[in-house]
């Protein structure tokens, strides 16, 4: 049994952006941000990159899964293995496919390996009991950016944006009691972020991203391929909803005829549109747009964030957060709340009928 109070939770993240993993301690108690804590960071080899890569889109028993999970296994070994005092490990693994309503979710990664070979119990599978009772199974940080908005002590709405592989957004009230209160949270997926941009980069120059966006900076928009982007159906369903890495695959084939550098305008152009887009389902307007994820290091994008939106766009840095290690210490943070037998997401975030709390737990020697 985990002792009573806060404890110290180690929180991990492999991301669609398949650069490698992050992980953050955090001291909680699964409803305040105590302290933080130390973090690390473990890169992908390109060939564990492309095993990965190669796994995309598929699911349990398929070929290709095994070394994939695999990969992910010995890499979260490795780095936390390097992180003492734990009392509990959050662990997401690598999400290959997604498809709420149909197949189900899948991440890569046992969470009952790790428990052994760290001897620590392991909370693993956070997405499959929202998925299970008809949710999208993401965005799952929404409750932690509630806890960060009380931490940062909030008076206004603000709005945290996530630019991983897929963008996603929260917006939070922080007057609320709790994150599961009424009006306190809403949150979805904004449509692909550096997912698109990272996969034009490799194909055409061999390099993992646009780094600081300084091709996209010499290029220019297609703004037909923009407006055929915004006129996906994504675009006009009600929040929450949720994408999968590979959804907006046609993006790269649509840029395909374009330089390099207008290509990569475009698809950053089409990154911050998204955004927009989604921001016309706030609630009401919010203060701060407070960006975490790799994402933020876009100059490019962050400058047509700010351009297109209309309120202070900021990296999370700004408020003494770290957009690096945010989503580690998410996962982290609802470790404690599925241990706790609190909720991890809700009818705002996920769209599940009730308050849910996913997740499994194993044990060392269970």
């Amino acid at each position: 049994m985990l002792k009573a109070g806060p404890i110290w939770a180690l929180g991990a993240m492999s991301g669609t952006s398949l650069d490698g993993v992050d992980a953050a301690m955090l001291f909680t108690d699964g409803e305040r941000i105590l302290e933080f804590g130390e973090t690390g960071y473990r890169a992908y080899d390109e060939e564990e990159r492309g095993l990965i890569r190669d796994a995309l889109g598929l699911w349990p028993g398929d070929p290709g899964v095994e070394a994939a999970a695999e990969v992910v296994e010995t890499a979260h070994a490795e780095l936390l293995s390097q992180i003492a005092g734990a009392d509990l490990i959050g662990f997401h693994g690598q999400t290959l496919a997604h498809d709420p309503g149909g197949r189900g979710t899948h991440q890569a990664g046992n969470g009952s390996v790790l428990a052994e070979v760290l001897g620590v119990p392991v909370v693993w599978d956070f997405r499959s009991a929202d998925v299970g009772l008809g949710g999208q199974g993401a965005p799952l940080a929404p409750y932690f950016h509630f806890a960060c908005a009380k931490r940062i002590k909030a008076e206004a709405p603000v709005a945290f944006l996530n630019l991983g592989g897929v963008g996603n957004l929260t917006w939070v009230d922080p007057s609320r009691s709790a994150p599961d209160a009424e009006g306190a949270c809403l949150a979805f997926d904004t449509g692909p972020a550096n997912a698109p941009v990272n996969d034009l980069m490799r194909a055409r120059r061999g390099l993992t991203q646009d780094e600081g966006g300084a091709l996209a900076a010499q290029g220019q928009a297609d703004p037909a391929i923009i407006a055929a982007f915004l006129a996906h159906p994504f675009f006009y369903r009600i929040p929450p909803k949720s994408l999968d890495r590979n959804d907006f695959h046609a993006l790269l084939q649509a840029v395909s005829h374009l330089s390099d550098a207008d290509a990569a305008a475009t698809l950053t152009r089409a990154a911050a549109e998204a955004v927009a887009r989604g921001a016309e389902h706030f609630p009401l307007p919010v203060s701060q747009l407070l960006v975490t994820g790799g994402g933020r290091h876009n100059a490019t994008l962050m400058a047509h964030l700010a351009a297109l939106m209309p309120c202070d766009v900021l990296p999370v840095e700004a408020v003494g957060l770290d957009g690096d290690m945010l989503e580690a210490q998410a996962f982290a943070f609802l470790a404690v709340r599925v241990a706790r037998g609190l909720p991890t997401s809700g009818p705002t975030t996920t769209g599940v009928a009730g308050q849910v709390g996913g997740g499994q737990i194993s044990r060392p020697g269970v």
